[in-house]
């Protein structure tokens, strides 16, 4: 299976892992990298923030982190990562913008994965195309997701960006 989920979540809201799989799935899918790996950690804001606080000198919780592995060697399926989440964040958020958590996980893996692939956000340009993206990657898994059933290949993959993977900031 492409995407791996582990849940370390204690007293975090249930999210099923099977149908956060099927979104990972359906988003290696869209941006055209359906052979590769991706590792989804759900987690609570106890355990994100001593990542956030490990790796980026922030000692507070985020909503979501994304760590890299870089390219595929000797042919191998290139591991694109890892993507954290806080079920915590994420449910607070969610409540804030009036839509479950399953949306919110959907928008926040989507956001992970894009800088997986080398999307960023630091200058206000790029920015804006994260957003744009994000948007697009959203959209374009509500859409697969809902029709497929089992066996159907999604159609018409997202393009991937051209330059390297870079760390979440």
């Amino acid at each position: 299976m492409p995407t791996s989920v582990l849940r370390r979540a204690p007293g975090s809201p249930s999210l099923s892992r099977a149908r956060v799989r099927k979104l990972g799935d359906a988003m290696l899918d869209a941006l055209g990298t359906p052979g590769s790996e991706l590792s989804v950690l759900l987690t609570n804001d106890e355990k994100i923030r001593a990542l956030n606080h490990e790796h980026r000198g922030k000692n507070r919780p985020t909503d979501v982190l994304a760590f890299p592995q870089g390219e595929a060697v000797g042919g191998a399926t290139p591991m694109l990562g890892d993507v954290v989440i806080s079920l915590d964040t994420a449910e607070r958020q969610a409540r804030g913008r009036g839509r479950d958590l399953l949306e919110e996980v959907r928008l926040l893996l989507a956001h992970g994965l894009l800088h997986l692939v080398g999307h960023d956000h630091s200058e206000p340009t790029e920015a804006r195309q994260m957003r744009r993206e994000t948007r697009r990657l959203v959209a374009w898994t509500k859409k697969n997701t809902a029709q497929s059933s089992g066996g159907a290949k999604p159609r018409g993959a997202l393009p991937r960006p051209r330059r390297a993977p870079r760390k979440h900031r």
